[in-house]
């Protein structure tokens, strides 16, 4: 609810309209609706749509406030979601690079280089009191100075007149990347030492991302609410004469490529390019019908459009949950519940080293049970698991997938990691070598998960 109350907000300050506000916004929460779960990224969506409203307000007002806001963000996202912690500067580049071209375009180094160099060959001649060619080289001093005055003159004819960029030098961002720069020393404002401007690097070299469904690039035939979204951006931006930032230019690329790299960034750019879409929508609606969203706003904000707004709210629920109605809190068919129970009640964890299955180590740890993995598989990687026998670090999460594929001998990688216990669902692989090999007690069964108990050469239970 305080992600919806704040994409609200950020997008009615922007675009000004909370008729194309509240409609953007409920498309952009059913767009979520598979981003939306109890993990640190909730919060992260939360305070970068506040970044985006910060630098807004900071280039137009250049309040102390703002600059304050936007330091203090990164350094709860070094604390909260350290892995989200890069992508805060992202969200600078767009208007970092809209600033740095705006300067160099209004620099017109060519007239200057052409005009210096040939003030230059003036000294020269002045000094060698050659004096026949000077007066050809004064006159293309003075016809650089004019040719540089009318550039200037169409540039700013351009802008003015221009047919989709608008293109504009806010002085304010110098100001911009010094908060930048000060924010980029925040990544130290955590307990976690280095690890913010070192995590998103070693889980990219990581062997993770290869297996992991979100770090998987974006195919848009699967994906049909991301490929409505760029289908109405492409019509919006070709068909319409509606007139953009730069910089806005340069978010939407940017963030397209970044979903295009990775599904999970994809709910990144519903996010901030549901801002850019509304103030688009917004000039639409401003040139060609301005009398008419005010009659509409009008009767939004009366009682018959606050029974229609909350019906709206209501739909778009039932839209995200309907496929959730009859879901029970934890489903016992995906979640080891009955076997954990067995686990706290019968075995001793202080002794016990359990290997279990990817999708519900999660689960475990919920009921306070230690785990082989976990869902947060980049913790499992080589590059976050160095010690002195292995000083390039264990790859858990390889030795995971290929035991419990039955890719490599389950009982080397267990004797590896001194697996006592091992519990497994009742259909995998891995179930049925152990349900057959004399090394491996059956502890527990039910209807969807197995516990097996692991027997040293000696006889004795390991543990």
């Amino acid at each position: 609810m305080v992600l919806g109350v704040v994409v609200y907000y950020v997008m009615n300050k922007l675009c000004k309209s909370p008729l194309v506000s509240f409609f953007i916004t409920m498309a952009i929460m059913y767009l979520l609706k598979d981003f939306i779960t109890a993990r640190a990224q909730l919060v992260s969506y939360i305070l970068l749509a506040l970044t985006i409203l910060f630098i807004e307000q900071f280039l137009k007002t250049r309040k102390k406030r703002y600059a304050i806001y936007l330091i203090i963000i990164p350094t709860l996202i070094a604390n909260l979601h350290c892995a989200v912690w890069p992508f805060y500067f992202v969200l600078y580049m767009p208007y970092i690079a809209e600033y740095l071209l705006a300067v160099i375009c209004d620099s017109y180094l060519y007239y200057k280089i052409r005009i210096k160099m040939t003030e230059r060959k003036i000294k020269k001649l002045t000094k060698k009191e050659k004096t026949e060619n000077l007066g050809k080289l004064q006159e293309r001093v003075a016809h650089l100075q004019l040719d540089k005055e009318n550039a200037i003159k169409q540039t700013q004819k351009r802008r003015e007149n221009a047919y989709k960029v608008i293109f504009k030098k806010d002085t304010a961002t110098k100001w911009l990347i010094v908060i930048m720069l000060i924010s980029v020393l925040t990544g130290f404002l955590t307990p976690l030492g280095t690890v913010p401007y070192t995590y998103l690097i070693d889980t990219m070299n990581g062997n993770t991302v290869d297996n992991i469904s979100e770090h998987q690039p974006l195919v848009l035939i699967n994906n049909t609410g991301m490929l409505v979204v760029f289908v109405l951006y492409i019509l919006l931006l070709i068909f319409t004469d509606t007139k953009a930032r730069l910089r806005d230019f340069f978010m939407i690329g940017g963030l397209t490529l970044l979903a295009f790299m990775a599904r999970r960034q994809t709910a990144i750019f519903v996010l901030i390019a549901g801002f850019i879409f509304a103030k688009l929508v917004t000039s639409l609606f401003e040139k060609y019908d301005k009398d008419g969203m005010k009659a509409v706003t009008k009767v939004m904000t009366g009682l018959l459009g606050k029974i229609l707004t909350v019906l709206i709210v209501i739909l778009v629920s039932v839209l995200i949950f309907r496929g959730k109605v009859n879901d029970k809190f934890v489903n016992k068919a995906s979640y080891p519940v009955d076997a954990s129970t067995y686990i706290l009640e019968n075995l001793d964890l202080e002794n016990m080293k359990l290997f279990n299955e990817y999708n519900y180590g999660s689960y475990l740890l919920y009921r306070g049970i230690p785990v082989f993995i976990d869902s947060r598989a980049d913790l499992y990687a080589p590059e976050f698991n160095a010690t002195e026998q292995y000083p390039d670090g264990r790859d858990i999460f390889s030795d995971y997938i290929n035991t419990s594929n039955i890719g490599t001998y389950y009982e080397d990688k267990f004797e590896k990691y001194e697996i006592t216990h091992v519990i497994t669902g009742q259909k995998t692989k891995l179930n049925m070598f152990l349900s057959r090999d004399g090394n491996y007690q059956e502890l527990y069964s039910d209807d969807y998960f197995v516990i097996y108990k692991r027997i040293t050469n000696t006889g004795e239970a390991k543990g």
